[in-house]
């Protein structure tokens, strides 16, 4: 039996380390199918020994175990993740190196396995650093040394290393907060004996009737102004209700900012230096009027017009109506700011705006309700009614405006209707070539002094003459320039023509070729010659 067990497992044995066996032509393209369903998603993925789905797109030579090393295993991809043997371990988040001495009792016995010079259990006789003693600690069983205090070797990891709370204790923060109720429960304490000393004594009596009729005196004080007005307030106070600076909400306690500016700005006195202008207070550096007022400038066209102006214009009105609204809130009771929490202050702030409108609203319906008169409120203007204003405005029999409201003009930041150097008109007036002048002399020179009807008679006399001249110099020479002009435009069409018909590597260069800016002739002449390919006679010229 034992003898053909053996024979049958090795045969066994010999068998699986065969090569496997071809499949056929079927089975071969049923796994192929098989495959394709996987990749397109339409069969469920392979799973291997662990449990885990096979990627369909993987290799197989990644994800199947090759004969050789062990034809029954299944496709898998376990050699392909870290594997744990392998695997550097790391202290845990809670390790830390041991802070203080041991707490364990003096050993007054030798122990076997310890020091025989000192007794010490962690180290030996030959590392031992104490002086070497006449009869040793084995044999005397006195003055056993203590242990050594040894530390833990720690190995962290990358994080581990660069963490700034390794080795926190919370217990510590524990202890912090007991410590800080104890204070607390302490002081509770405190209080209520103090107040049950004054209740035997009767003081206490005294100063509750102070209270109420403080109280009932002074009905618009407000909680918080009670609270910190009142005797037996904690000195502590918490942060939340500790006022921001500049923003104190007890009108008998204020805080002054001082202004600060940017040493480049212009100083505000340096502004206008007339005596009589607007006051500039030193101490607050405070310049509330316009220092242009007197000047005759637009406010809204010089750089600083006062602080009144820059308080009163822009975003600045509705931020204080929001401080102002925060501030109305904070005393009935509702926990806003405008600096900790704007963005709850400003829906608020609109919520009570359209409760407000709509109470006016329906106020206004009850009014209306209750006594009438909804037809005056939806009766047209005055003006269209009687058909007449009080502005007087007188009109002509052509419709124009002779007397009452002109059509108003636009102004303008520079000065018209100048008249220098004896000029009964402004420059610009006149124009002729091209150039500017004055309509009354007709001269083209700026700021020049005036010459009427002379300098009149003279511009038309000084143009009658050039005008024959240019006509006697193009009688005699324009038509001879033009036609030499033509004909040289005839000739570079045809070079053109022709360097075209050329390979352009036997094109020669032109950079020897002298260029100058073409006369008015040559550049009639490239009009003229110019084809045009949007012109419907082109395909014409050439015929």
């Amino acid at each position: 039996m034992t003898e053909e067990a053996a024979t049958q497992s090795g045969s066994e044995g010999i068998v699986g380390l065969d090569e496997p066996k071809k499949m056929t032509r079927e089975d071969w393209r049923k796994k192929k199918e098989l495959e394709e369903q996987r990749k397109l998603g339409n069969a469920p993925a392979e799973v291997d020994e662990e449990g885990k789905d096979i990627n369909p797109h993987i290799p197989q030579y990644i994800s199947s175990v090759p004969w050789y090393i062990d034809p029954s295993k299944r496709p898998t991809l376990k050699h392909q993740r870290p594997q744990q043997e392998r695997q550097k371990q790391f202290s845990a988040i809670g390790e830390w190196y041991k802070r203080g001495v041991q707490e364990k009792s003096v050993t007054t016995k030798f122990r076997k396995g310890a020091c025989e010079n000192c007794g010490a259990f962690t180290h030996k006789k030959k590392d031992c650093m104490e002086r070497p003693r006449k009869v040793g600690a084995k044999f005397t069983g006195t003055g056993i040394a203590p242990d050594e205090h040894s530390q833990v070797t720690l190995a962290l990891d990358y994080d581990g290393k660069r963490d700034r709370w390794n080795g926190y204790d919370p217990e510590d923060h524990q202890r912090i907060v007991e410590e800080y109720a104890k204070v607390d429960l302490a002081k509770r304490t405190l209080k209520a004996h103090r107040l049950q000393d004054e209740l035997a004594s009767g003081k206490l009596m005294d100063q509750t009737m102070k209270i109420l009729f403080w109280m009932f005196s002074s009905p618009c004080l407000s909680l918080q102004e009670r609270e910190h007005n009142s005797e037996d307030e904690d000195e502590d106070k918490y942060a939340d209700d500790i006022d921001m600076p500049g923003q104190n909400f007890d009108s008998k306690r204020r805080i002054t900012v001082r202004n600060l500016r940017i040493r480049e700005d212009i100083a505000k006195y340096l502004r206008n230096l007339d005596p009589n202008s607007a006051y500039y207070d030193p101490k607050t550096r405070a310049m509330r009027e316009n220092p242009y007022s007197n000047t005759g400038m637009n406010p809204d066209e010089v750089g600083y017009a006062g602080d009144n102006f820059v308080r009163y214009s822009g975003d600045t009105i509705t931020m204080a109506q929001t401080q102002l609204f925060a501030w109305e809130a904070y005393e009935k009771g509702s926990e806003v700011h405008l600096q900790a929490d704007p963005t709850k202050l400003e829906l608020l702030h609109q919520s009570y705006k359209v409760k407000k409108e709509d109470f006016k609203e329906k106020q206004k319906e009850g009014i209306l309700e209750k006594y009438g008169g909804q037809e005056h409120l939806d009766a047209p203007p005055r003006e269209l009614l009687l058909a007449q204003t009080e502005d007087y405005v007188e009109y002509s029999r052509h419709g124009a405006v002779i007397k009452g409201l002109d059509k108003a003009v636009a102004r303008s930041k520079y000065e018209e209707d100048v008249l220098i150097n004896n000029h009964t008109c402004i420059w610009g007036s006149y124009w002729r070539d091209g150039c500017w002048g004055y309509k009354c002399c007709h001269s083209m020179v700026k700021q020049s002094y005036c010459t009427g009807d002379a300098g009149i008679k003279t511009a038309v006399s000084r143009f009658v003459l050039c005008t024959k001249v240019l006509l006697d110099t193009h009688d005699r020479s324009g038509y001879v320039t033009y036609f030499f002009a033509l004909e040289a435009e005839d000739k570079r069409l045809r070079q053109v023509e022709m360097m075209m018909q050329l390979d352009e590597r036997k094109r020669p260069y032109n950079s020897l070729q002298e260029v100058k800016e073409p006369t008015e002739a040559e550049m009639e002449a490239f009009r003229m010659k110019r084809s045009r390919p949007d012109d419907p006679m082109a395909s014409f010229l050439g015929q």
